[in-house]
């Protein structure tokens, strides 16, 4: 039994197909088939299902997968283990985003980290929060920016910041010129664009409008916060951004309610383990720069 043995299997079981797997190995069909009759062999075991038109793990192969995963997690933190122990010059790190912080926080963060440690590669992807929490807990990234919430059993959070979020519309809606602080409820009736409710936004605004009785006007959704952004700015609609961003719109204008709408936590999320890499701390000191920083402008 060798290592390949494994990912070849892992991969019948993520594609569902010997022909996918294949190509996504890019080996030939026949040959990943016949490695896995192979460890078949040597377990003495069958571990696929190939008698339906789509294969599958049987329940032994279901059962020796999920240990094959927690292995192959293992030999890929041992990896950036051995790049970690030489020094910073080279190495990869893995960071997830909730949308949200794309629009003002990536920029700066990928601009003051590529600077200090030009040797490492910086990925990162924006997911909901609760992909994020399922990833760390899959070893799938190093560490995720996203809220405050009750967590996963695993993940540990640490607080960066208190987020504010504001109201806001284009120049020419006509609630833009006015000066007075509007109830919540008349503000309310006005057509907004919002977040889907994949979004941790959208729930947390949901459940705010509730508990003060102010049922919003939705008429467009959209899945992106830049398209909330374009939305607002192009058509007379209303929508709710966090301060921090409408800083860097001045076409935008903020619009008072009462009550307040509300604030959040913006935190830093990691598995509970023991072993941080270097690369991962010196993300985490180049964050709370950017964040101190922030706070002090």
């Amino acid at each position: 039994m060798e290592l390949r043995h494994i990912r070849y299997l892992l991969a019948v079981a993520d594609h569902g197909s010997f022909t996918r797997a294949a190509e996504s190995l890019h080996i030939s069909q026949p040959t990943l088939s016949h490695q896995v009759r192979q460890l078949e062999k040597a377990l003495g075991v069958v571990l696929v299902d190939r008698s339906g038109r789509t294969v599958r793990l049987t329940d032994a192969g279901e059962a020796y997968a999920h240990h094959a995963r927690l292995a192959m997690r293992d030999l890929a933190a041992g990896r950036r283990a051995v790049d970690d122990v030489i020094d910073l010059s080279r190495g990869h790190l893995r960071v997830a985003i909730t949308p949200t912080f794309t629009a003002y926080l990536v920029g700066p963060l990928i601009n003051r980290f590529h600077a200090a440690h030009p040797g490492l590669t910086l990925t990162i992807r924006e997911a909901t929060q609760d992909a994020i929490e399922a990833s760390l807990l899959l070893d799938d990234i190093d560490a995720g920016i996203a809220f405050g919430a009750p967590h996963a059993p695993g993940i540990v959070a640490s607080t960066l910041y208190t987020e504010s979020l504001s109201l806001v519309t284009n120049a020419d809606h006509p609630l833009a010129s006015s000066s007075v602080t509007l109830e919540l409820r008349t503000a309310m009736r006005h057509p907004l664009v919002l977040l889907t409710d994949d979004f941790a936004t959208r729930r947390q605004l949901d459940a705010h409008f509730d508990a003060h009785d102010a049922p919003p006007r939705v008429t467009v959704e959209v899945s992106s916060v830049s398209a909330l952004i374009e939305a607002v700015r192009s058509a007379p609609l209303l929508t709710v951004l966090p301060y921090a961003i409408t800083l860097n719109h001045p076409e935008l204008v903020r619009i008072p309610v009462t009550p307040q709408l509300p604030t959040r936590d913006v935190t830093l999320l990691r598995r509970d383990s023991d072993y941080q890499s270097s690369a991962s701390r010196a993300f985490d000191a180049i964050v709370r720069e950017l964040v101190a920083e922030h706070r002090g402008a």
